[in-house]
């Protein structure tokens, strides 16, 4: 699961490893060292009124992780040939991601390496229908690094930031008249989905009880909708009644038929969900609508790469931007400092370990896991982040691309004091310039 404050799933990890070039003819730069920068802060009182602004319409709720304010006072400045570069690489990627998965489930043996929870792999394996999906969003997390831009995974599943991405860049732009954001992932997604399911029908925005970041993305998204023309509520999976395949909310406030589902609630979660709560239709012989899709735990699962020798799908990008990915039993944790370990299913930074970003006892504590437990762990290649500079000195951005179709649609943007995005991460605009 991926939020602004706990489901941060992309980090700046260091490597050292250089990446073949991408075939079709979009070579990677040498280095992107000089494709950020930032513009001077917004004074104090517009930085007031735009925090307001988006807590109140932004449904930004906690803008902030203890005393650290988490939405920076300035954008980051991204030349637009940069941009059309990342956003073509990130169609690529998703194109490659959505073949790669459809084999995959074909082929249900290869389900047993990504480190998916037992149930749902029965599930995937299934022989019904997959659930339909009309609107499929996947966040690819790109870094700037001394060799390029790379990128460290696809947040498949459950993406989220994009009230920061769509709400807090546009009004961050407004006080840049020179400058444009580089889209508006939240509006792509809603009229699409609006549009596959007509203005008529309830849609359910499903999240798990609890969890004040995930409403709050719901919220956003909800808000979106009904400004085309859309129904939308905020429920949760026990206020879903699946009969024949068919989705019905039992609420207070709503009881009736639903039109979709926009499910903001992890796959492996539902996979714990008692059955008599329906969860399978989330993912096969559902007749509703879910996005995303069941499909799109493949993808999210950091093991996909050990499986990549035995498709027939081509992934040149993939095999181009991401780091070199080894099951943790073929690396020399004891030794070798260019690795670090993440599991499968990794959702926030915490989740990712390496040798000289902890202390002695917590790195020997993730070797030890990692050897119990290998099916739910990866290694990675470090590479390393070339920082930005900023009003509040040198950071480490992660810019998150969003596919809404396979077509890109905006960014989410974190910077980082450390090389590694967690919940600490500032949110930032990222505007584009034509003129660099």
């Amino acid at each position: 699961m991926d939020m602004a404050s706990r489901r941060v799933g992309g980090h700046a990890e260091m490597i050292s490893n250089l990446a073949e070039p991408i075939r079709g003819g979009l070579a990677l730069s040498p280095s992107a060292r000089n494709d950020l920068r930032t513009e001077l802060p917004i004074d104090i009182a517009k930085q007031s009124v735009l925090r307001r602004r988006f807590i109140l319409d932004g449904c930004k709720w906690d803008p902030q992780v203890g005393d650290i304010n988490t939405l920076a006072p300035f954008p980051i400045v991204m030349p637009r040939r940069v941009w059309n570069q990342l956003a073509r690489q990130a169609e690529q990627l998703a194109s490659e991601a959505v073949a790669a998965e459809a084999e995959i489930v074909r082929r249900p043996h290869l389900l047993a390496a990504l480190g998916l929870p037992v149930a749902l792999q029965s599930v995937l394996r299934d022989a019904a229908p997959l659930t339909p999906a009309p609107v499929r969003v996947i966040r690819f997390d790109f870094h700037p690094t001394t060799q390029g831009w790379r990128i460290t995974e696809a947040n498949s599943d459950v993406p989220g930031g994009f009230g920061e991405a769509s709400y807090f860049t546009r009004l961050m732009s407004n006080h840049f008249p020179g400058l444009q954001p580089a889209g508006d992932p939240a509006a792509v997604w809603c009229q699409l989905l609006a549009s596959a399911t007509g203005p008529a029908g309830m849609i359910a925005l499903l999240s798990a009880t609890g969890y004040m970041e995930d409403h709050q993305v719901n919220a956003f998204l909800a808000a979106r909708l009904r400004e085309f023309g859309c129904r939308a509520q905020l429920v949760t999976p026990e206020q879903i009644r699946w009969r024949d395949g068919i989705a019905s909310l039992d609420t207070p406030w709503y009881r009736g038929p639903v039109a979709a589902i926009l499910r903001f609630y992890q796959a492996e979660w539902l996979s714990r969900l008692p059955a008599s709560l329906g969860w399978k239709f989330y993912f096969r012989g559902g007749k509703t609508p879910v996005a995303n899709p069941a499909l799109a735990i493949i993808s999210e699962s950091k093991r996909v790469p050990l499986v990549w020798s035995q498709l027939a799908t081509q992934l040149p990008t993939w095999q181009a931007l991401l780091p070199e990915t080894r099951d943790p039993r073929d690396v020399g944790l004891n030794t070798d400092k260019s690795w670090l370990l993440k599991t499968a299913i990794c959702n926030t930074g915490d989740a990712v370990s390496a040798r000289d970003w902890l202390q002695p006892h917590q790195w020997r504590a993730a070797r030890w896991r990692a050897r119990l437990f290998p099916w739910n762990w990866i290694a990675q290649k470090r590479f390393e982040s070339l920082p930005v500079a900023t009003p509040e000195g040198p950071r480490h951005a992660c810019v998150g691309i969003y596919t809404v179709n396979g077509k890109a649609a905006g960014a989410y943007v974190r910077l980082s004091e450390k090389p590694w995005v967690d919940y600490l991460a500032v949110d930032a605009a990222l505007l584009l310039t034509e003129n660099e």
